[in-house]
């Protein structure tokens, strides 16, 4: 596309973040509804109350009738394709009703038969084993869905008794020691462990010894869930942990408690108009930071003082300032959204730092950015890594250090070194570059053969292994190729750092598409967020045919489709959605890095 044509799309993207902006000055974005969301809430508005949820329960089975798949199945999102554990969960939220209404057991009769064509006959005890195969070691998701159907009555008889116990006695040990108990949940789910776990106890054998434990620690793992509770009511703001953790409240006999009382307001909340609900509330602070990131250079054409003002007061007053109740978190790092169950987390403290230094005047938010650089000091793994949430979880593939978290801190690190070198100390100054050095060390490592990158937040549903190399090795390349571009004194760093953009650059050019686009891998239909953030990732000069060749893709695409946004993100374990925001700040982030050149 000719500069021309690319100022025009440029103003006509901007237009529409702009108008995004929300009353309160910042962007909050649109997660895709959620089936499994809808299933599991269903199943706790009926166990507390079945006649004072009447009309939330009726108006999410009017979503789930409106929503199934033509082959009987439910995907994460509306867009996406069957799978046996979201299909498994609607059909036992359905079976507390379908003996009472026709329809609900005519849906029933219709996920039945897709369960069957994989394997799983929901009248046998095969429903257990199929389930605990799929997800291995974790049980972070497939004890609540056993524990679901059983209070469903799926299947009718000796429904518990092939559920694991879940050991919810840790949760009383000192929290610094969790990474060590080889727990078989993640970092994340700790009030799933408690909540799911006390239930299972309650209604399964146990022996003399385990019954004995259990119950004189029962008690105190309900305060710890009770001051883990956020004053929202949302369990770290998501739809389906905070259901799971009142459903099983209530079946174990604790229903009236305050953990259960404002998990349930917090579900009526979080229903939308249609009876869908979301995965989470939102993610406030990281489409916000997308959107500073996709404006650039040109961030003045279209942000005028009054909103950069805004933005940046957002920013600072979302930062984390106490030890986190939820994880123990040190003060300075950035969660996901602006609601009191946020955690702070390894790409969102990045994004917000970045986000700052691009928006306000760098002695005027030295603090703020100092502390959260050194929060992701603090975070960063023994393998040189990031992780999410929690050093040193590693025995579960959610809790391990990342590439593309890696590459977004190690930025965030570079950024605050150029900006801030003046005025850090010696030792500050040795800290950050050995952190540096650890972390190329591991995306030099993580880097495979062909040069690619894996992200672990970021799937696509169409590669065979759900992995998305495209999105990991664009967002790493982008990473490393602005932090290029400020001063790193350290001459065999930047060598590293080349000869890793070199491998990613190839890697990128050989999957894109004959028609321009790029998808999750090679031979993947294409989508918007993967097209821009590859075309961003190679402004380098060096692939202006590749990236007009995408830029004209996108063009063609924008003007058929609008901006659709394509189910991208891997939330928890296999757990997909897709975010409104994202096409757009990903397009416009390619627009804009093309006029720079």
């Amino acid at each position: 596309m000719n500069k021309q044509k690319l100022e025009l799309r440029f103003r006509e993207l901007s237009q529409i973040l702009v108008n995004d902006i929300n009353k309160d000055g910042f962007w909050t974005g649109k997660l895709s509804s959620s089936a499994l969301g809808v299933a599991v809430t269903i199943a706790a508005f009926h166990f507390h109350s079945s006649e004072q949820h009447k009309q939330e329960i009726q108006l999410g089975f009017t979503w789930l009738k409106n929503n199934i798949n033509t082959d009987g199945s439910y995907g994460d999102t509306s867009e996406s394709m069957g799978n046996t554990s979201t299909s498994l969960l609607v059909y036992a939220a359905l079976n507390l009703y379908s003996h009472q209404d026709a329809s609900l057991k005519q849906l029933q009769a219709q996920i039945a038969v897709y369960l069957l064509q994989n394997n799983i006959d929901i009248n046998s005890n095969r429903v257990a084993n199929a389930i605990l195969e799929h997800y291995q070691k974790d049980y972070t998701f497939s004890v609540p869905i056993l524990t679901l159907c059983a209070l469903c009555g799926i299947p009718e008889k000796d429904a518990f008794k092939k559920i694991p116990h879940l050991p919810f006695e840790l949760a009383l040990m000192p929290r610094k020691i969790y990474r060590l108990l080889n727990l078989s949940v993640v970092s994340y789910a700790i009030p799933a462990l408690i909540a799911v776990g006390i239930v299972i106890f309650k209604k399964k054998k146990s022996g003399r010894l385990a019954k004995w434990i259990r119950s004189s620690a029962e008690k105190k793992a309900l305060r710890i869930l009770h001051k883990s509770m956020p004053s929202s009511g949302g369990f770290l703001e998501a739809i389906p942990l905070t259901a799971f953790v009142s459903l099983s409240l209530t079946n174990a006999g604790y229903g009236n408690t305050d953990v259960v009382k404002k998990g349930i307001v917090f579900l009526k909340r979080m229903q939308r108009e249609d009876g869908g609900f979301p995965i989470d509330v939102d993610l406030s602070t990281w489409v916000t930071s997308l959107s500073i990131k996709a404006l650039g250079h040109k961030k003045e054409e279209v942000l005028n003082s009054g909103q950069k003002e805004k933005l940046i007061a957002h920013l600072k007053s979302v930062q984390n300032k106490t030890i986190h109740p939820f994880n123990g978190t040190s003060p300075g790092g950035w969660g996901w959204t602006n609601f009191s169950g946020s955690a702070p987390d390894g790409d969102d403290t990045p994004g917000a730092i970045l986000a700052l230094l691009q928006l306000a005047p760098h002695h005027t938010i030295a603090d703020e950015v100092l502390v959260g650089g050194d929060w992701l000091l603090k975070l960063q793994n023994n393998d040189g890594g990031f992780p999410t949430f929690s050093k040193g979880w590693g025995k579960l593939p959610f809790d391990q250090s990342c590439a593309d978290l890696t590459g977004h801190a190690f930025l965030a690190i570079v950024t605050i070194l150029h900006h801030f070198h003046g005025k850090l100390s010696k030792k500050q100054i040795r800290d950050y570059m050995r952190s540096l050095d650890k972390s190329i060390k591991y995306l030099q490592k993580k880097q495979r053969e062909d040069g690619a990158w894996l992200p672990l937040w970021f799937g696509n549903q169409h590669t065979p292994t759900h992995e998305n190399p495209v999105y990991g090795t664009a967002r790493v390349l982008s990473y490393l190729n602005d932090a290029k571009e400020l001063s790193i004194s350290h001459q065999n760093l930047t060598k590293t750092i080349q000869s890793l953009c070199v491998k990613a650059e190839q890697f990128l050019t050989e999957v894109q598409n004959k028609d321009g686009s790029w998808g999750g891998d090679k031979n993947i239909t294409g989508t918007i967020e993967e097209t821009a953030l590859s075309v961003a990732a190679l402004q380098t000069g060096k692939y202006k045919a590749q990236c007009d060749k995408g830029l004209e893709w996108l063009d063609v695409y924008y003007r058929e489709n609008g901006l659709v946004s394509a189910p991208i993100g891997l939330y928890f374990a296999s757990l997909w959605y897709d975010e409104k925001m994202y096409p757009l700040t990903a397009y416009l982030d390619a627009v804009v890095r093309s006029l720079r050149k």
